[in-house]
């Protein structure tokens, strides 16, 4: 009975030790349309990650040097749409996360008013595809005032991903124990105080993983803004292949080269999930 419970008592220390050591996989469970973030636990020389990377680098070096006709002039034309991609993806992610924290904040108020409306936002600019919103922006509504393309691009993506903000904001700011408003309410702080400075805060922890997940995402569908005629990576590439009629090549570069920012992305989120959040801890 003794060498029994002895053996129950060291496959329970066994059992702790592996839920300690995988709790993050318990509750760290996220599917995106983005880049997979990198994952800590790889700290191997040949990492998923790494073979990407330095894999699409080698790739675009090696056909620049086999075959430079057309492979670097399709790298010298296409600079000008990366520009443009980067500052639709900025500029859009910078409004979005103005337009989800109102959204979330909404979504959490007591009146009655406010939370439907955000709600309401919400699950209609979420079942709507982002293309239509696009072709609605610039095409339906550019039937009652003329709307530039880079302008149409950046309000639709800010509506779109506002949504998804919204809902990221809310369920990180809902995930904080209320004992924290508790307590600082008894410390004299604001309604509005306690939620600028003690629970918004906290949820950061919890939100910044999700956001990252979206703002690579978001990157990614830049690539709808071509159709409205905004000159991205995209754009520029299909300017390029129609004009010499070189679209394995250009396509192959545009999709290396949009590979190769994603994963750059998605490395930047894991150093800064690592650093902000409980799981860089373990």
């Amino acid at each position: 009975m003794a060498q029994h419970r002895q053996h129950e008592q060291g496959q329970s220390e066994t059992e702790d030790h592996y839920y300690r050591e995988h709790a993050d996989r318990r509750y760290r469970i996220e599917v995106t349309d983005g880049a997979a973030i990198p994952d800590r636990r790889d700290k191997g020389l040949f990492t998923a990650w790494r073979i990407s990377f330095f894999g699409a680098v080698g790739i675009i070096l090696t056909l620049c040097l086999v075959k430079p006709d057309p492979y670097v002039e399709i790298l010298t034309f296409l600079p000008d749409g990366i520009l443009v991609t980067f500052e639709v993806t900025i500029l859009s992610i910078l409004l979005s996360l103005v337009v989800g924290l109102i959204a979330g904040l909404g979504r959490l108020s007591a009146n009655q008013l406010i939370n439907l409306t955000a709600s309401t936002y919400i699950e209609v600019v979420r079942g709507i595809p982002l293309l239509v919103q696009l072709f609605y922006i610039y095409y339906a509504l550019g039937t009652f005032t003329q709307i530039p393309p880079f302008t149409a691009a950046i309000v639709a993506m800010t509506v779109c991903y506002g949504a998804y903000m919204g809902e990221i904001f809310r369920a990180g700011i809902d995930s904080i124990d209320y004992g924290q408003t508790e307590a600082a309410r008894s410390l004299g702080f604001s309604r509005r105080q306690t939620m600028f400075y003690v629970i918004i805060p906290q949820a950061m922890r919890t939100i910044l993983p999700p956001v990252g997940n979206e703002f690579i995402a978001l990157l990614k569908d830049t690539s709808l803004v071509s159709i409205i005629a905004v000159a991205d990576l995209l754009r520029r590439g299909r300017e390029f292949a129609t004009a010499t009629f070189d679209y394995f090549e250009t396509f192959t570069l545009v999709a290396l080269i949009y590979l190769l920012i994603t994963l750059f992305l998605s490395k930047i989120v894991n150093i800064m999930e690592n650093k902000m959040t409980p799981y860089g801890s373990r």
